[in-house]
């Protein structure tokens, strides 16, 4: 019953307006548990200047959606679960809850993702398909976007010996439509993995966030074929963040989809022409080891960091003063008004939930203009 409480908490919590993975944390840290979180958001809003009430995500209908899960033979599993993929908590933004349609024990497996383009040649489809069946071979998982193209052919590949698909929207809606017998064979042999709510459509803005989860899961990621503006090279970019190995495969200075992935050969990725290649810089074998190097990033604890009101108040119109509409970086917000970081932390979160402030690509934040009218 426990478990199941929390689940629903920290639904509640990953839905509500204006939450999304970096406030989600930021909550924790700051009030030690998902359910003081959750009672704190309509105060914090306030305090962030919101004057509508800010909508959260109600147990009736967190409920409803692991009803609705259950119907589709899917589970959900939270951040505090120990089937949650271990990599995925070593990434700055992790996805706190997702939906897994499959065997949620596949999770932890060994593996790399493998993404491309989605027009790609019968050359491109052939050698990620052999690649992978190779991994499988070596009792190493592929994780892919279910994309069509290279994708696709990745999760064909290691089909017979386990793929987990990472999709960009709910986990009844299956994208492309044409794969809808793959997605099938996936959950029967590995596992489908869903961070957005059940009902939800692909929609393009959804994309990136999908593939961090891609890149977030496995130690190395390769590119096979990638146009110079492909999100290919967005995962790609991605892994580097979290700190895992990319690896791309060479092709013709000809083929316009050769560009992206001969590029970050240049960059310095690993050059990929056959599964050796990864071995040769991975050793699998030592995976729980890398693991404890890693560290974590993940905040579980129950101890809250005891906001001061006081300071907090104090703090308050500085550190507004200090961010604009152009992207600031938290750590400068922090220097210049030389408040300890809980409390500026704290301000930006007030901002956040009350619709006032975006965060932005490294670590930045910006006033959000636009939408004023919400606190009038």
């Amino acid at each position: 019953m426990e478990d199941i409480n929390r689940t629903i908490d920290c639904l509640r919590l990953i839905r509500s307006e204006n939450v999304g993975p970096r406030t989600f944390q930021s909550l924790l840290l700051i009030h030690g548990t998902v359910e003081k979180a959750l009672d704190a958001i309509p105060q914090m809003a306030a305090k962030g200047g919101r004057k509508k009430p800010i909508k959260l995500f109600s147990k009736k209908d967190a409920e409803k959606e692991i009803e609705n899960c259950a119907k589709k033979n899917a589970n959900l599993i939270t951040i505090f679960d120990k089937e949650y993929p271990q990599l995925l908590k070593h990434i700055s933004d992790y996805p706190p809850v997702l939906t897994v349609y499959g065997n949620i024990d596949v999770l932890n497996t060994p593996s790399v993702a493998i993404v491309g383009a989605r027009n790609s040649s019968a050359n491109g489809c052939s050698f990620a398909n052999n690649l992978c069946m190779e991994l499988g071979r070596n009792s190493i998982f592929t994780v892919s976007g279910l994309a069509r193209g290279i994708d696709t052919a990745s999760h064909k590949g290691s089909l017979d010996f386990g793929t987990i698909a990472v999709v960009a929207g709910g986990i009844d809606k299956i994208y492309p439509p044409e794969n809808k017998d793959l997605f099938k064979q996936i959950g029967e042999k590995g596992a489908v993995v869903a961070e957005m709510p059940f009902g939800a459509v692909p929609k393009a803005q959804n994309f990136p966030r999908r593939n961090r989860i891609i890149s977030g899961m496995a130690r190395a990621t390769v590119v096979i074929e990638a146009s110079l503006n492909s999100g290919s090279l967005i995962t790609a970019r991605m892994a580097l963040e979290q700190d895992r190995e990319v690896f791309a495969v060479p092709g013709s200075p000809l083929d316009p989809r050769c560009a992206g992935t001969n590029k970050l050969i240049k960059q310095g990725a690993h050059l990929l022409t056959s599964i050796d290649d990864i071995l040769s810089v991975i050793d699998y074998s030592q995976q729980d080891d890398f693991l404890l190097e890693e560290g974590t990033n993940i905040f579980t604890g129950s101890k809250s960091l005891g906001m001061n009101e006081s300071e907090l108040d104090a703090a308050r119109p500085k550190v507004i003063e200090k961010i604009g509409c152009s992207p600031t970086a938290i750590d400068d917000i922090i220097s210049q008004t030389g408040f300890p970081a809980h409390i500026v932390l704290a301000v930006i979160l007030e901002l956040e939930l009350a619709g006032r402030l975006e965060r932005n690509f490294g670590n930045k934040v910006s006033l959000n203009y636009v939408s004023e009218d919400m606190f009038v």
